[in-house]
């Protein structure tokens, strides 16, 4: 089993379930003691602000909140670089414990040793 995992979201609200299962795949990888890193880019940029989570709604699907939460207490979370110029965010518009990072930061995770990536 990969020591690591590296999950790049690509949903927010406009692909729900899709959002969600990055969330919750995360998560529950972090309460079973994997090394997690997830990445917020595309729609999914949106969470880093606070309480843009709260705004998400799944029915039959674990509080996104509370997903993003378990991530930054136990595992890391990376708002891509881009995404956040595209809009307009900087380090003092994300939560605290998110932090931006590009492409090269990304590859650089997702080929490590001992690495799993996926992208959602």
């Amino acid at each position: 089993m990969a020591k690591k995992l590296v999950i790049k979201v690509t949903a927010g609200a406009d692909a729900p379930e899709r959002c969600s299962q990055a969330f919750t795949v995360a998560a529950v990888a972090v309460a079973s003691g994997v090394d997690v890193s997830l990445w917020l880019t595309g729609e999914s940029a949106w969470f880093a602000v606070p309480g843009r989570a709260a705004e998400f709604d799944l029915p039959h699907a674990a509080p996104l909140p509370d997903l993003l939460n378990s991530l930054l207490a136990g595992g890391r979370v990376t708002l891509c670089t881009q995404c956040a110029a595209r809009r307009d965010l900087t380090e003092k518009d994300v939560i605290e414990g998110v932090r931006i990072a590009g492409a090269q930061v990304f590859v650089q995770e997702a080929m490590a040793d001992d690495t799993q990536a996926l992208v959602y």
